[in-house]
């Protein structure tokens, strides 16, 4: 790299360390005000709150020497996520890390943190591959950060580096956000028909086996509504670099379609955090065709009137999710019962075309979403591409003032 002088991380980081996890399992998490980030939390290049855990005062000061920093660098560093890095948001903070992820804090006056994250992603498969170096287990030690080389340009360069690459994720992160709030649209549209019934309330109600309901309107049960699929029972022959082989085997309606309704059918985490829980198909990545596993189901409408973004919004409802729970049984592995989402029941109105326009704005913000996402793709290909070029001098950026 031009210009460049060539360091070991360690040499120009205030901090390198990893933290420690609460005794209990999840139920040490015991709420609070500061975030107890895991690997699970840390995505490449973006943060994750999924699952963000929450820890009180008194476990968080037992881990004051993992206290983070506004823009830290977080890399995991056991796993199967092994080498994942972002920079922590500002709105996770106060937070600690737990023994799965490092922080790593660079010298202000030598390095700019996001410009040790672009070259911890750039390094990223060198980083794996030091990781799988005799352990059963994936892992990169402190020692093995702290002798990472990182060639450094003069500040004035990293920032004209980081400022393209970072222009491009502070648009992915921006579009995540717009998607975000259409969902939010999406649900809070969905409870105001089908939940409060907001749009009927000048007529009467009466008495059904869910509660007060419109007049005009009914239960059903999904089997009424919807067929079920089941997924592709695969076998491992048939699997190549973790994708699965097409088959002659698999049925048609195993191959998925843009706006497919998927439910997770099967949990082997053996906790049950995953059973039921809906997703809506809106991009395919570079993907030209893909195989449900049997781990999943599809739910297709046999109504013309029920789109799929009201179907999906049936299953996206919490109430689903509660019902779900209801019907999950195995030792080893848990599975979602074949009854559940037959017997699932909804108050719709007996006239079902009065729901189509709903469905139709449903359907459109949907459509927003899948155009967005597109969007992120591209936007992330354009980076991954600029990425290596940048970091290794091949392109040359100008000087951005400091």
């Amino acid at each position: 790299m031009e210009e460049s002088k060539i360091y070991k991380l360690g040499e120009v980081c205030t901090k390198i360390g990893s933290g420690a996890t609460p005794k209990g399992g999840k139920e040490a998490y015991l709420g609070g005000d500061t975030s107890l980030i895991r690997s699970q939390n840390v995505l490449d290049f973006s943060f994750s709150w999924d699952g963000l855990a929450y820890i009180n005062d008194e476990q968080a000061s037992r881990l004051n020497g993992v206290e983070l920093e506004r823009n830290d660098v977080l890399l995991n560093i056991t796993g199967d996520s092994v080498a994942r890095a972002c920079i922590v948001p500002d709105e996770a903070l106060p937070a600690r890390v737990n023994q799965h992820v490092a922080i790593i804090r660079g010298d202000q006056s030598i390095v700019l943190n996001d410009y040790i994250l672009y070259y911890l992603q750039f390094k990223k498969q060198y980083l794996l591959s030091l990781s799988q170096g005799g352990a059963t287990r994936n892992a990169l030690t402190k020692g093995m950060i702290e002798e990472l080389e990182i060639p450094l340009p003069a500040l004035n360069k990293q920032k004209g580096i980081v400022s393209i690459l970072k222009s491009l994720d502070d648009k992915i992160e921006l579009n995540r956000r717009i998607n975000d709030n259409l969902e939010q649209q999406a649900q809070a549209l969905f409870k105001s028909w089908f939940v409060d019934f907001e749009p009927f309330k000048d007529q009467p109600f009466v008495e059904s086996e869910l509660g007060m309901i419109p007049q005009g309107w009914r239960v059903y049960s999904m089997d009424e509504l919807v067929e079920v699929i089941g997924g592709y029972s695969y076998k491992g022959s048939e699997l190549q670099d973790s994708n699965i082989i097409p088959s002659p085997k698999a049925k048609p309606d195993q191959y998925l379609a843009k706006y497919d309704i998927l439910i997770a059918h099967t949990d082997l985490t053996q906790n049950a955090d995953i059973i039921g829980n809906p997703a809506l198909l809106l991009n395919f990545g570079d993907y030209e065709r893909i195989i449900m596993s049997m781990d999943l189901v599809k739910v297709n409408s046999k109504v013309e009137s029920i789109t799929y973004g009201l179907l999906y919004s049936f299953f996206a409802d919490s109430r689903f999710k509660s019902h779900a729970l209801g019907y999950v049984n195995g030792t080893t592995v848990l599975h979602l019962s074949k009854k559940s989402i037959p017997e699932y029941k909804i108050a719709l109105p007996c006239d079902l075309t009065i729901v189509n326009q709903y469905g139709l704005i449903l359907n459109s913000l949907f459509e927003k979403e899948s155009f967005i996402i597109d969007e992120s793709r591209r936007l992330a290909e354009l980076r991954d591409t600029l990425l290596p070029r940048l970091m290794s001098g091949e392109l040359k950026v100008n000087d951005v003032d400091a």
